[in-house]
């Protein structure tokens, strides 16, 4: 998994579906076992992520049987599975209802509508990141960045093992970092590197910077 090993997934795993109950997450929780084809979309998921059933009953700590059981629909997941293997494959819980406030998509749909984006939003210092794309193109993921005022991906800067990425600033101010040296984007630049490329980004000034993210291959 990017930048993740397994052991540290598998420690972050184990203390969600604590930290998940300690929460307001856990009415979420509930929610979401509700929902029909939870299932689903963990496997489809766990193929964006390219593990096996085996590797993703590992890192989620589950048995292949019952993970096998829940994708399928046949056994209903409980609060700690839901929370285990969603933290397992970086994924927010919020997701998973997401992807159901609204008329649902069916498997050939091409279009996303907007208020069936999946949202992650990193707090008021951080970012919001938003995705474009369905999950039937797992070899390409558009996504929507806003980068609030000093919000950043990272002080160090990471790489992925595969692929490549691009964009476009929309509004505000980007600086972005690719193999040591760093660019200043403004409104209409864009920019594209080799997914093995070390990259970090931030927002400059005192406004949100808005940009347009595509990332090959999919890694939410």
């Amino acid at each position: 998994m990017d930048l993740l090993n397994e052991k540290t997934v598998a420690q972050k795993a184990g203390a969600a579906a604590v930290s998940f109950l300690d929460t307001t997450e856990l009415s979420l929780l509930k929610r979401v076992l509700q929902l029909e084809g939870v299932g689903e979309r963990l496997r489809q998921r766990r193929k964006v992520k390219k593990l096996s059933l085996a590797a993703m009953a590992k890192l989620a700590r589950l048995s292949i049987g019952l993970l096998s059981q829940i994708e399928r629909g046949i056994s209903s997941p409980s609060v700690r599975s839901v929370s285990a293997i969603c933290a397992a494959l970086d994924m927010p819980v919020r997701w998973l209802f997401q992807d159901s406030l609204k008329q649902p998509a069916s498997p050939v749909d091409v279009v996303v509508r907007a208020e069936n984006r999946r949202r992650l939003d990193l707090g008021p210092s951080g970012m919001i990141k938003e995705i474009l794309s369905s999950d039937q193109t797992p070899q390409l993921q558009l996504m929507r960045f806003i980068v609030r005022p000093s919000g950043t991906s990272g002080h160090s800067p990471y790489l992925h093992q595969t692929g490549a990425k691009a964009g476009v600033v929309i509004s505000g101010l980007l600086g972005l970092e690719v193999d040591g040296r760093q660019y200043k984007l403004r409104r209409g630049d864009s920019f594209s590197f080799e997914g093995t490329s070390n990259y970090r980004f931030w927002s400059l000034g005192k406004q949100d910077c808005e940009l347009f993210w595509a990332v090959t291959p999919a890694i939410y």
